[in-house]
């Protein structure tokens, strides 16, 4: 990772802390490490060619590499590995475990003009070369001054570098693998692979007992000349390989990946959201034990006639306050689809603190995420069913049908109009429309089936009993001061929970966009556990007031005022795309802001529907402890 960037997703109150250092020990079961013989080949993969400046990742082969003898062979792949992009081949690199080998010959190309302008568009662009050994990808050390000389480890090495408008390409690689044995196993185990680039221009001379016929020299040091494209109409690509025992051992061979960076910053995110919670949980604890005690005492007193018409407050909108709201239908669609997202987040972040999402596995983080959406359709079903029936809809069907379809085609849709134009770029991150049709069948064969089950189990049961009755003729709501208006309630509602969450924020883009190892488990399950409190008591606090001013139109925006903190989230992100990224191609923009608004859209769901749950039961808990005529 470059001394630049901090950090992907908030990677103890110790007990849930302790889970991150379980992810960075211990590994989806059957993922079991592979022993090499003294001699015996070890396989050296290519990824695909990543930048932080497009966006877009390509094949490693549509630059001009050294291809392998038999032909490029693909890797089979998971869902997860396919949406991202990832395109794991072959290569012609000849390893041999505890062999190594001086500036081995790997071939000789001629340079046509388009190949060299293939180079300086790659270096340019900024791209990055991901190899992979053993299920582990190519890191290049490097010196982090600010730390006081501490190593640190980027993922990946660039093509080449550009100076003065010259262009180099790294056509000698260093490779320094580490390895680990022990009594308790036969063989030797890879627990390190870091790469050290570098550009030089390599003697060749007849060598009859070397493959080819020819073997390269390299010369290294001040005295070397570097390979610049333009002077020359071929190229020589050679590699260094040396073997150092290291005493590592095999499940602790990504700590070095996983590094948490930023450790002190995590805790200053973790104290401010504390803060906002403990501020925010004494504000409904201030008005659950004095205000509201006072109001019941008070409510429940034998009132005369001229105490019972000077009465005031959330006491006299009893009869409308579970009026059903303006577009009722959609708010059980929203909340049902939130309680999805809701479901599918906090099981995934139980399988990554129990170390079953390993970074071995790549892709594995986002198909399970997926597969736990699918999954989660149920409850999504059963939450907007259950919805909908203290609204009296009748309707349910629809309603079921929206909550299987329409946010999730809402995504479909900005997806696979993003893909067209990845396609268009011939980027290897365009998914197939293979891959496609299996979300698809994923959509509609499985989740929606399920959003149906969830669905009617949620209409079988009783409606939900509400401990006031709903009055034929609305009240009317008098005139709210400036501060009770929808819009500046929203406003500062959305506030306090992106408060909560907006450092860790910080950290998930990073990995999302500047592609980074987010590993940082245990703080995210505790900043998901300050964001629910934090949106259910702001909806609380707000819904309350909004109810003692007399105004009982609460269910939509108990909703928007967690809901509105997906609009900083948003803000946010146009911030961080001018201050930390150097996009500037329009796909590239238009994948940012698509992929962006539809992680907006995410947490817009989540929040709302906590805040629109947890302000529910509040009401239904305040005016059941009431006595009402």
């Amino acid at each position: 990772m470059p001394p630049q960037q901090p950090g992907f997703m908030s990677k103890p109150l110790c007990a849930l802390l302790a889970g991150t250092s379980l992810v960075q020990g211990f590994y989806l079961p059957g993922v079991a490490p592979i022993e090499y013989p003294e001699g015996a080949r070890v396989e050296l993969k290519v990824n695909k060619l990543t930048s932080v400046k497009t966006q877009l990742p390509y094949g490693y082969y549509t630059v001009p590499f050294c291809k392998p003898e038999g032909g490029v062979v693909d890797s089979a792949e998971n869902l997860g590995e396919i949406l991202t992009g990832d395109l794991i081949e072959n290569s012609p690199y000849d390893l041999r475990m505890r062999e190594n080998q001086q500036c081995k010959m790997l071939c000789k190309k001629p340079l046509e003009q388009a190949d060299k302008d293939k180079f300086r568009t790659m270096i340019d662009d900024g791209y990055l070369v991901n190899w992979i050994v053993d299920n582990l990808p190519a890191a290049t050390k490097y010196v982090r001054k600010s730390d006081g000389g501490e190593f640190m480890y980027m993922n990946g090495f660039p093509i080449g570098i550009e100076r003065n408008g010259k262009y180099y390409v790294h056509n000698h690689m260093k490779m320094a693998l580490k390895y680990h044995s022990s009594d308790q196993f036969e063989g030797y185990r890879i627990v390190g692979f870091e790469v050290e680039p570098h550009s030089m221009v390599q003697a060749t001379r007849a060598d009859p007992s070397m493959p080819g016929g020819v073997v390269a020299m390299c010369q290294e040091g001040a005295a070397a000349q570097l390979m610049d494209i333009d002077l020359y109409s071929e190229i020589i690509f050679t590699y260094d390989v040396s073997w150092e025992y290291s005493e590592l051992r095999w499940v602790s061979r990504w700590d070095n990946y996983l590094k948490m960076t930023g450790g002190q910053i995590h805790w200053f995110s973790i104290l401010n959201s504390l803060m906002i919670m403990l501020f925010l949980s004494g504000m409904v604890a201030m008005i659950l034990l004095r205000t509201l005690y006072r109001d019941i005492t008070k409510y429940n007193e034998l009132a005369t006639a001229e105490e019972a018409a000077e009465e005031t407050g959330w006491k006299l909108v009893h009869g409308d306050v579970f009026r059903k709201p303006r577009f009722g239908k959609l708010l059980a669609v929203s909340v049902g689809c939130g309680v999805q997202i809701l479901g599918m987040s906090v099981v995934t972040l139980i399988f990554a603190l129990l170390g079953l999402l390993s970074p071995a596995h790549r892709g594995g983080l986002l198909q399970s995420m997926m597969l736990l959406f699918t999954f989660m359709g149920v409850f999504g079903g059963y939450a907007s069913a259950r919805v909908y029936k203290v609204f009296n809809g009748e309707d349910w069907k629809t309603c079921t049908l929206m909550t299987a379809t329409l946010y999730p085609g809402i995504i479909f849709c900005v997806f696979f109009i993003l893909n067209l134009f990845i396609w268009g770029q011939k980027s290897s991150g365009a998914v197939p429309f293979t891959t496609m049709f299996a979300l698809l069948v994923l959509w509609f064969g499985i989740s929606v089936p399920l959003v149906f089950l969830g669905s009617y189990f949620g209409f079988r049961k009783e409606a939900i009993e509400l401990p006031v009755r709903t009055n034929h003729v609305p009240r009317q709501v008098p005139a709210q001061a400036w501060f009770m208006q929808p819009f500046f309630t929203c406003a500062v509602g959305g506030v306090l929970p992106f408060g909560a969450v907006f450092t860790e924020l910080f950290f998930i883009m990073s990995s999302l966009w500047q592609h980074q190892f987010y590993y940082l488990f245990g703080f995210l399950a505790l900043v998901l556990i300050i964001l629910i409190i934090t949106c259910a008591e702001i909806s609380i606090a707000l819904t309350y007031f909004q109810l003692t001013s007399e105004n009982y139109n609460w269910w939509w925006r108990s909703f928007l005022a967690s809901g509105s903190s997906a609009v900083y989230v948003f803000f946010y992100s146009c911030l961080y795309f001018n201050s930390r990224l150097q996009i500037d191609k329009v796909v590239s923009t238009m994948l940012y802001y698509g992929y962006m608004s539809i992680m907006s859209l995410l947490f817009f769901l989540l929040t709302g529907s906590i805040g629109m749950i947890s302000s529910f039961f509040f009401v239904k808990t305040i005016y059941g402890s009431i006595k009402v005529d």
